[in-house]
């Protein structure tokens, strides 16, 4: 057994072919080692090495994710310059103002709500069928 508090004295050098650390590279950066030398070390000594799985899927869910926050950032955005205008244009705006103003509001807003709310539907499908791999598998 290695003695942890002992000081590694030893170097050794080796060089690669391009291609080939190019391979060695790919392989470290899918591990969840920090340095090059502590793969190294553990794949010549055959140590266990954990490699970090992703998930094209999820990847493509925060995405998607993103694009929704945006979306509902920049609904928000619009509804707060647009009730800016009003008030400052108009001190106290009368009931018209609010009236057409509710109506823009939701003939632009809500249409997009739909979208967001249907993206997440298909979201949650996909995921309750991945959290269940006895019906997704029976389904195919």
């Amino acid at each position: 057994m290695e003695n942890e508090e002992e000081n590694r004295e030893r170097k050794v050098t080796t060089r690669f072919k391009p291609n080939e650390f190019k391979v060695i590279d790919t392989r470290f950066k899918k591990t969840r080692f920090l340095k090059m030398s502590e793969y190294i070390r553990s794949v010549l000594l055959e140590k266990p090495i954990t490699v970090n799985y992703r998930d094209k899927s999820m990847d493509d869910l925060l995405e998607e994710l993103a694009l929704l926050r945006r979306e509902l950032n920049a609904i928000g955005n619009n509804l707060n310059q647009a009730v800016r205008q009003i008030n400052s244009a108009h001190g106290n705006a009368d009931s018209r103002l609010w009236l057409n103003l509710l109506s823009i509001i939701g003939s632009k807003v809500d249409p997009a709500i739909m979208q967001i709310k249907e993206r997440m539907q298909n979201f949650s499908e996909l995921w309750s069928q991945k959290l269940k791999p006895d019906e997704a598998s029976s389904v195919q």
